[in-house]
């Protein structure tokens, strides 16, 4: 009896919906061994098909506007030299100006951390961080891949909307430490900011470590910039960006989070 129910299950699996009659009329007292039509299956059969990326990647596929209008309603700053870096709100819905292309790829969830370590990992150069992605059999994401993962089709400011939410992610934090100290540690675990995710569900794309990618039409050695920002009160918005660093900078504050080409369908 146990084994017709084991061939009914791989039935179910495996039938065409026009054929449901057909493939349940099997003799209960049926006596084939299971074991043998498991190994008579493809990996296809038993698996289904090939996911488009990784278990740690998330796909992002859709269409990406090169050059949206995302408009400051209110700037949480008084007036002076930090007055535009952090908006408390942006109009909605962001517009987009020229035309938008299709995107498709793998990038991680999580910024990249060693094996058992709740921490993002940091003290990472643009040469490092290509390193350890390479070694993933991955690579650094393009600033757009970064930035279409990050908004979304929506082209949301914050990877979670319009509205500044210094709870949601690990940001405008006011102990930075000081000058002659050096910079304070305030990196938060990986499982830390729940809600700070993308529509995609990539995770801390603002804040906590900044995060390094590559300039689309960037050639060496001016090929990086980091996105994100980090725990400190600064933009934090998805089309942020950190010049100028150049690509052997290694920052207290900088890490990783790796892209790849998705597997196609």
């Amino acid at each position: 009896m146990r084994a017709a129910w084991l061939l009914l299950a791989v039935a179910a699996c495996t039938r065409a919906p026009d054929r449901v009659e057909s493939q349940v009329l099997v003799d209960a007292g049926a006596s084939a061994d299971a074991a043998s039509v498991f190994s008579t299956m493809s990996p296809s059969q038993l698996t289904g098909p090939p996911a488009a990326c990784p278990a740690d990647m998330v796909l992002a596929s859709g269409q990406y506007c090169p050059d949206p209008v995302q408009t400051c309603l209110r700037w949480l700053d008084p007036p002076g030299p930090y007055r535009q870096y952090r908006c408390a709100e942006y109009a909605s819905p962001a517009k987009c100006t020229g035309e938008r292309r299709a995107e498709r790829f793998c990038i991680d969830k999580e910024e990249y951390a060693k094996p058992g370590d709740e921490l993002p990992l940091a003290h990472q150069s643009w040469t490092s961080a290509d390193a350890v992605c390479r070694a993933q059999d991955k690579r650094l994401c393009l600033e757009s891949e970064w930035q279409f993962a990050c908004e979304g089709e929506e082209m949301r400011p914050y990877p979670y909307g319009f509205r500044r939410d210094a709870t949601a992610c690990n940001i405008d934090r006011s102990d930075l430490g000081h000058p002659n100290a050096g910079l304070r540690d305030l990196r938060a675990k990986i499982s830390e900011y729940p809600a700070c995710l993308s529509p995609f569900g990539v995770h801390d794309m603002s804040g906590n470590v900044e995060e390094w990618a590559t300039l689309d039409d960037g050639h060496a050695p001016q090929r990086s910039t980091m996105k994100g920002a980090w725990w400190l009160p600064g933009k934090n918005t998805c089309r942020a960006r950190t010049l100028g660093h150049g690509e052997v900078y290694e920052g207290a504050q900088v890490g990783i989070r790796c892209c790849r080409d998705a597997r196609k369908d």
